[in-house]
């Protein structure tokens, strides 16, 4: 692509993810990291030398407008993925989410639209439907705010939204379905499992577990924003990346139990339940849209992205850093 790129979140999961993914591609990349007295770059800390040096880091916060405005500089393509997106946190912090998710989006977009970026990406989660009124939910569903992070990401959205109507900014609003693989939080559903029975524990503990969620692996995320980003079709547009596949946590549960240890059982843990209105209950996505608009397609079967997934945590150094006898909110 020869195009200098900005990602915001780019010391997280699916940020790290896209770097590597973008880097292959032929983009020049600056990483927008968020700032920290240790200097942590996230999980950029764990490239090879080659890999990182090849990267240009820009330290600062989503929060801070003049921050974002001097990442921006000499940048054609934005890739926005810096969000607060723990949804337990979000219950008793819901001004940090507003503060990181919608403000630091405006920041983004403001910015974006003074550069004249070429194409500005934001992303979005299948959150903002809650709990399917129609399956396969597509990019016409209604919007649902089950929890302030589901409101704060409505909230972005709409204002990206905002931007492309008002202004012309040649926004893509992208929303995965649920992304997993190495690098994952331990506030997400999978590593959860899987580093619980890592650690020996035999009684695994989960909250909730007859929704059902559409599994997406994080290669296949990520590639889904490349192809978006190349098609011009795809500006002013909301897009799902999804499977179009259900698994519920409890079927999800046992596959990775009998994968890593067929003694360990389900004991249901009342901590990690949502509220009861706020649960979302069920998520199926339609891919429709991005197939008929890209050339994305998944390459990875659930299987498949879960055994990577295993193989990951299953090495100790990436292991020791998730504290599995807690719950992480």
């Amino acid at each position: 692509m020869n195009k200098k790129a900005l990602i915001t979140g780019a010391d997280g999961f699916i940020g790290s993810h896209l770097v590597e993914e973008l880097l292959d591609n032929g983009y020049q990349i600056k990483a927008f990291v968020q700032y920290n007295s240790f200097n942590s770059w996230g999980w950029l800390d764990s490239f090879p030398k080659e890999k990182l040096n090849a990267i240009e880091i820009f330290a600062g916060d989503v929060r801070d407008p003049n921050g974002v405005r001097t990442a921006l500089k000499d940048v054609d393509v934005v890739f926005h993925l810096a969000a607060l997106i723990a949804i337990p946190y979000s219950y008793h912090s819901p001004d940090s989410y507003v503060d990181t998710n919608v403000k630091g989006t405006l920041n983004v977009l403001q910015a974006c639209r003074d550069f004249n970026i070429e194409r500005v990406l934001v992303t979005s989660t299948s959150e903002v439907y809650g709990t399917a009124m129609y399956v396969p939910i597509d990019e016409r569903h209604p919007k649902q705010a089950q929890s302030p992070y589901s409101a704060s990401k409505i909230g972005a959205d709409a204002m990206a939204d905002s931007f492309f109507r008002s202004f012309n900014l040649p926004v893509t609003i992208v929303r995965p379905f649920n992304t997993f693989g190495p690098r994952q939080s331990a506030r997400a559903v999978i590593p959860t499992i899987i580093t619980q029975l890592l650690n020996g524990q035999t009684e695994i503990k989960l909250g909730a577990l007859h929704p059902t969620r559409d599994l997406l692996f994080v290669k296949d995320t990520v590639r889904g924003f490349n192809e978006i980003a190349k098609s011009g079709k795809t500006i002013g547009q909301e897009i799902n990346i999804a499977t179009q596949q259900e698994i519920s946590i409890g079927d999800l549960a046992q596959l990775l139990i009998n994968l890593i240890n067929p003694e360990a059982k389900i004991v249901s843990d009342a901590v990690r339940l949502r509220p009861e209105n706020s649960e979302v209950e069920r998520l199926l996505g339609s891919a429709e849209k991005i197939k008929a608009l890209t050339d994305w397609k998944t390459t990875y079967t659930l299987n498949e992205g879960l055994q990577q997934t295993i193989n990951w945590f299953g090495n100790s150094d990436n292991l020791k850093q998730y504290k599995a006898a807690i719950y992480n909110v």
